[in-house]
């Protein structure tokens, strides 16, 4: 089969001999004259004005497109990175998308005084815009793909469970601090922080003793975690609370600017509020870590834990003949003595 390339000849330019030459750009390649006839036809439909603009756009302006379109596909979690990618990327900012060099790219990378995940972050961010740029003939060529690796580290994650006198002093500092229940019923649920922010209050089965929640994993969401018979009355109590405003989640804050609605940010910010006024040192992720250690400690059933922390489960037997019912999770649950 014969493939013929179509090519696009935006202007003419004179040379040091002061010679005019032409300066093409490859369009593509088709399988007959009529398609590449029709491929030149449609580029030519576009409006001359639109190739000029892209000649202005800069490396925020070239954000600012990529990104409100990739961002409605992922969760706001992810947008998070990606902002925290471009907000470290200061030096680009006013740039000509254009103008911009490898060089730039690397620099701006090695000179953030960050970490190595986020530099990481960084070119990741690059390649994503000059993929997009590429896409819609902002640029011709990729020069993130040409930007060295960001050599990473062995990624070290500390995590301290709560002490059961710290248990203790929260339990005594809830009807005091606001949003302390939402840590208790963490660390007795093992919900991560953002599962535990967004939880359904159509999920929370009350009466039956078992909440559905979860959002990170295949095996962890809409998963079935009981309710231990500590923090039922807060559970309880919460729910009905959340009826009262008609929030659809359980937990929320009403004096909030942005909107009752909680979540990850609005909830590290009170978790953090909440461990300075008591002087403890702790990260969100701790209370799930917290039940995970008080579980094994009391030794829960191996699979049982698996299933109310969101843990894939490579027993088949298990994962696919084993039934376990609301009761035997309950009674699982209830081994631990908090």
């Amino acid at each position: 089969m014969m493939v013929l390339s179509a090519y696009i000849q935006p202007y003419l330019f004179r040379n040091c001999n002061n010679k005019v030459l032409q300066k093409r750009y490859y369009l593509g390649s088709y399988p007959n004259r009529s398609e590449a006839l029709r491929a030149l036809s449609d580029y030519n439909l576009i409006p001359k004005q639109s190739i000029q603009n892209n000649n202005t756009l800069t490396f925020t302006d070239v954000y600012n497109k990529w990104s409100a379109e990739h961002f409605k596909n992922i969760v706001p979690s992810a947008c998070r990175t990606w902002k925290s990618a471009y907000n470290h990327s200061k030096p680009l900012h006013n740039m000509l998308i254009k103008d911009i060099r490898v060089a730039d790219l690397e620099h701006t990378i090695q000179s953030a005084d960050i970490g190595s995940a986020t530099k990481g972050r960084m070119k990741s961010l690059y390649n994503l815009m000059y993929r997009y740029a590429l896409k819609y003939d902002i640029v011709d060529k990729n020069y993130a793909e040409l930007c060295n690796s960001v050599k990473t580290g062995e990624r070290i994650i500390t995590r301290i469970p709560f002490s059961v006198e710290e248990i203790k002093q929260l339990w005594d500092a809830k009807n005091s601090l606001p949003f302390v229940d939402m840590i208790l019923i963490g660390i007795y649920t093992g919900f991560r922080p953002q599962e535990l922010a967004t939880l359904k209050a159509d999920n929370i089965h009350i009466n039956e003793r078992y909440i559905i929640g979860g959002n990170k994993t295949t095996a962890g969401k809409n998963r079935i975690v009981p309710i231990h018979h500590s923090i039922l009355p807060i559970v309880r109590e919460s729910l009905d609370k959340s009826k009262e405003i008609n929030s659809h989640t359980l937990f929320f804050d009403t004096s909030s600017q942005t909107g009752p609605t909680m979540n990850y940010d609005k909830y590290k910010h009170r978790f953090d509020k909440i461990m300075n006024s008591l002087e403890m040192k702790h990260r969100p992720h701790d209370t799930r870590h917290t039940f995970i250690t008080l579980a094994k400690h009391y030794k829960i059933d191996e699979y049982v834990l698996k299933r109310i922390v969101g843990h894939a489960i490579t027993d088949v037997t298990e994962s696919t003949y084993t039934h376990r019912n609301i009761s035997d999770l309950i009674n699982e649950i209830e081994k631990i003595k908090f």
